[in-house]
């Protein structure tokens, strides 16, 4: 089984060191942006407790995000609406939350490492580590910042439209989400190209 550093140690001893981790959250969402973030760590920063976002508290993430955005050497955030994963698909909208996330890092990476795909069109290597959020902390952390984000977010709508309990599912298909969509119809924040997600008018629209 690999180490948790195993790559970054690797790459450090092959002459790289500002090493950035890449992952996406809400992919599979049935509301909301597709986020991504990219952190740059040094060798020294402090990886304990850094996981896999999904195995991890709601408290545990929003700690470990606070440290990280402190510790860390740079982070750079993506986010592509759900307007934009309607009119392309979400493919594309998750290489482009993961470009953006990369191009809005302070500091230049030598080498990018991404959960699950390789990333095409990067101006540096790149290194697709399949369930990478479990296999490289730098991935790790990568998904506890954006999670973090994109949880903020999702719950910040909640008091907007009261009716989907954004607070509760983050915009997952939930039995609850999916029996709200079915009763009130889907709001602007919906993927109406998700199948299942948009019979023709919600009661809010959709403009």
């Amino acid at each position: 089984m690999w180490r948790h550093d195993f790559f970054e140690k690797i790459l450090r001893k092959n002459g790289y060191h500002h090493i950035a981790g890449v992952d996406e959250v809400g992919r599979g969402a049935l509301a909301g942006p597709v986020v991504a973030a990219a952190i740059v760590l040094e060798e020294s920063v402090d990886r304990e407790g850094i996981r896999d976002s999904k195995v991890l508290t709601a408290r545990q993430r929003e700690h470990l995000a606070t440290r990280l955005r402190r510790e860390a050497l740079g982070i750079g955030l993506g986010s592509i609406s759900e307007v934009e994963i309607d009119r392309t698909n979400i493919v594309q909208a998750t290489y482009k939350a993961m470009h953006q996330a990369i191009a809005n890092l302070p500091v230049s990476p030598d080498i990018v490492l991404v959960d699950g795909f390789w990333l095409p069109d990067l101006p540096m290597p790149c290194i697709g580590i399949v369930k990478g959020d479990s296999r490289s902390y730098s991935v790790a952390a990568a998904s506890i910042v954006a999670k973090v984000h994109r949880d903020a977010f999702l719950t910040s709508l909640a008091s907007e439209y009261p009716a989907y309990g954004f607070d509760r599912h983050k915009g997952y298909g939930t039995p609850q989400h999916l029996k709200a969509i079915a009763q009130h119809g889907p709001c602007p924040y919906h993927r109406c190209s998700f199948q299942g997600v948009c019979p023709p008018v919600g009661i809010y629209g959709r403009g």
